[in-house]
């Protein structure tokens, strides 16, 4: 239990001083964001994997699987230009 938390803590640091540095933020605005920035960490987490195991899906139940990949390079695309 000790290591998840000192785990933890070392990646709201790292994520926090990776935003900081990135926004040129201070690092104290960016560890009081830290909670914020944690959970769209795993928003942005969780919606890769589940695209990412849906493409997988896809590609195993499908008789085109190029077809498959191009249609997803495009649904990625469109959502990086949005």
């Amino acid at each position: 239990m000790p290591l998840r938390v000192a785990a933890s803590l070392a990646v709201a640091v790292g994520l926090a001083a990776f935003v900081a540095w990135w926004f040129e933020w201070p690092l104290e605005r960016a560890i009081y964001l830290a909670p914020a920035l944690v959970l769209g960490a795993g928003i942005v987490a969780g919606v890769g994997v589940l695209l990412a195991r849906s493409l997988l899906e896809s590609l195993r139940a499908s008789r085109n699987p190029r077809l498959v990949v191009w249609l997803w390079v495009a649904v990625i695309a469109v959502i990086a230009i949005l």
